[in-house]
């Protein structure tokens, strides 16, 4: 329904001050509402242009008397002006200004009552005083109320004035009704609301909105925290570039740590001053160089506890040709949450097919690890696995090999060697088959002392501490020393004794075993193994199995069951190792030996950009073929899943 003028009937009579151009809210008030449609009496003709606004709306008497209503002369729109295009910096600097200008218009009393000055051009009366009500119910920055209640009272139950604002408020209503009338409310164009301010400020927002895990993973360095004011500086708009500038230049926020935490958006790499890259200096290539690949800060950015996990194992395979069907218990165990940071795998009598070997292990661990380096020594095999992301920072991988049993054709007693150097730690890892017989523990003594004197590393690496070093002791030229294999040291008791202790209970403490051991003996005595250590055992004999049972040798020879597979360790300095884990896997049984793994955190220091490094070299062909087997064998699983659930049962009775 429309009364006489056309507008549209609201309980309250609203105008709106917006731009120019802007869509017009007006609502009329209840009583001036009633009075226009009496006096209508249904005529829906629009009123004349030029029509006193008195008559138009039919005011009350009582508020005739205290208002000044002149006569408004329609005039025609304006025509458009054609305006060149704006480059993005203009429109944004325009933007700005119209922004600023609002606020000033609302904190200036002698100000007009719309933003931008659209009803001031539109009429000529005198300009009024506007102020933004909290309460407004349509949203907009002033309400003016034609009727006589609405001027008394304000929306939140407060008093506006008396008659002196009735006056003002009735001058607002006919220049902005003017500006209607002279077809300024409906001119041309899209309409534009106006700015909506708030009444009170804001609430101030918490700064600090980056979470503890973003800032870690892209947080500037220390000395490029003042990048941002050295750029703003010497470039000055650096907030049309896409840096991390543009964020705060927006207002978006003014904290570092946020902004730091945002740049993951473009890049995580820390934006380096060219002022850096000219400088020299004599540590270049030291251990307190800045920037420096091996350095103590691209350590730190990769271990804060400048700590890593390594995973060691070692597993006679018996030659079978048969391999599990899941490496998942044997090198990736539960207890642990985490993966290690490297892997490295023994083998002795391993499998005919040494690259279906090495193509499972990668499978099992996955497209984060990669194949750094492999070596054979007749079916003595060595494979050391690392995250990919540490490639990088790893020396040449070199190896040798020392043959103790030189009669056989086949080179299934022995040792092999491989040692490269992470940051500033150089590692050494040896697996060793030595001689087998419950009575030969001088031979293996022998094996011990020979691999020691004719294990030739390193080749082109430099020792990282030559003056700790002996030219007959290959273990005292490394910084970490890991030796595994089946050492073949027995249990020097007989079956009945040690069956009867295996079966008290499965849970049963090892350590009366461990009494007969022939290798903590001969350690204990410093006999062999000097400087090495061993964590404690408390996982049962992981020879001779049945294979493919529980039971230990059951045959005709009822071998004793014995600690042969053992995994020993030393360091240069002191806790540089420590062992988190060491047990085996019983569920691998196409075996007459348990694998056997452990696991240590190892402490890596910072080191020289001096060593010939791997250059990020890696089995790429093994890598591949690994993780297309991978995704294969998982596509079938979840076929057969599917096919489980879609087929069904029938059971005659």
């Amino acid at each position: 329904m429309s009364t006489p003028n056309g507008f549209p009937q609201h309980s309250r009579v609203c105008l709106t001050r917006s731009m120019e151009g802007g869509a017009v809210q007006d609502l009329q008030a209840k009583k001036a509402g009633k009075a226009a449609r009496k006096e209508a009496g249904g005529d829906g003709a629009p009123p004349k242009l030029g029509t006193p606004i008195s008559e138009t709306f039919k005011l009350p008497e009582d508020l005739k008397a205290n208002i000044k209503i002149k006569s408004i002369t329609p005039r025609p729109p304006r025509k458009p002006r054609l305006e060149r295009a704006a480059s993005l910096d203009e429109k944004s600097w325009r933007k700005w200004r119209r922004f600023r200008t609002s606020q000033e218009s609302l904190t200036d009393p002698n100000e007009t009552s719309s933003s931008n000055g659209s009803l001031q051009e539109a009429s000529p009366s005198p300009p009024s005083r506007g102020r933004a009500s909290p309460c407004n119910p349509c949203g907009q920055q002033e309400s003016l109320h034609s009727s006589p209640d609405a001027l008394e009272a304000s929306p939140g139950g407060k008093s506006r004035g008396g008659a002196s604002d009735l006056g003002k408020r009735a001058s607002e209503i006919s220049s902005a009704f003017g500006g209607l009338l002279r077809g300024k409310g409906f001119a041309a164009g899209k309409p534009r609301l106006s700015q909506i301010m708030p009444a009170r400020p804001l609430p101030p927002m918490e700064l600090n909105v980056a979470s503890h895990s973003l800032r870690t993973a892209n947080r500037i360095d220390s000395d490029c925290l003042d990048y941002r004011h050295y750029s703003q500086h010497k470039f000055g708009r650096v907030s049309s570039s896409l840096s991390d500038s543009r964020l705060q230049g927006n207002g978006t926020l003014c904290d570092s740590c946020s902004t730091d935490s945002m740049k993951s958006t473009f890049s995580v790499l820390t934006p380096i001053r060219a002022k850096d890259v000219r400088s020299r200096s004599y540590l270049e290539g030291s251990l307190l160089a800045s920037g420096a690949l091996m350095g103590a800060e691209e350590l730190s950015r990769y271990f804060p506890n400048r700590s890593m996990g390594i995973f060691v194992a070692t597993w006679n395979m018996q030659g079978q040709k048969e391999l599990p069907v899941n490496l998942d218990d044997f090198l990736l165990p539960t207890d642990p949450d985490f993966a290690q940071d490297m892997y490295v795998i023994g083998v002795q009598e391993g499998c005919p097919d040494r690259r279906e070997w090495e193509i499972r292990l990668q499978e099992t661990l996955g497209p984060h690890y990669v194949l750094l380096h492999s070596a054979a020594h007749g079916v003595l095999y060595m494979s050391v696995f690392i995250r990919r992301d540490l490639i990088w920072f790893c020396s040449e991988v070199e190896y040798a090999t020392v043959t103790t049993r030189i009669v056989s054709q086949i080179k299934t007693k022995g040792a092999l060697g491989i040692s490269f150097t992470f940051f500033g730690t150089s590692f050494l890892f040896i697996t060793s088959h030595f001689t087998s017989g419950d009575s030969k523990v001088n031979e293996r003594k022998l094996d011990y002392n020979k691999t020691i004197q004719a294990l030739t590393l390193p080749k082109n690496v430099p020792d990282t501490n030559p003056y700790r070093s002996s030219s007959s002791d290959v273990t005292t030229r490394f910084d970490e020393v890991f030796w595994f294999g089946d050492f073949n040291f027995r249990l020097n008791k007989d079956r009945e004794t040690v069956d009867s202790i295996l079966n008290q209970n499965p849970n049963t403490d090892v350590s009366k075993l461990l009494v007969y051991d022939q290798l903590t003996s001969e350690m204990s005595r410093g006999s062999i193994f000097k400087g090495f250590q061993e964590a404690d055992i408390h996982f049962r004999p992981s020879y001779k199995f049945d294979i493919g049972k529980d039971s230990y040798d059951t045959t005709s020879k009822q071998r004793t069951p014995s600690y042969t597979d053992r995994v020993v360790f030393r360091s240069r300095y002191k806790d540089d190792i420590q062992a988190v884990k060491y047990s085996s896997c019983p569920v691998i049984k196409t075996s007459d030996h348990r694998p056997v793994f452990a696991l240590f955190r190892v402490k890596v220091r910072p080191g020289r950009d001096n060593i010939p490094l791997a250059a990020g070299l890696f089995d790429r062909d093994l890598y591949l073929i690994g993780i297309r087997r991978r995704a294969t064998r998982e596509l079938l699983r979840l076929r057969e899943q599917k096919d489980q659930r879609s087929s069904s049962i029938c059971s005659i009775s």
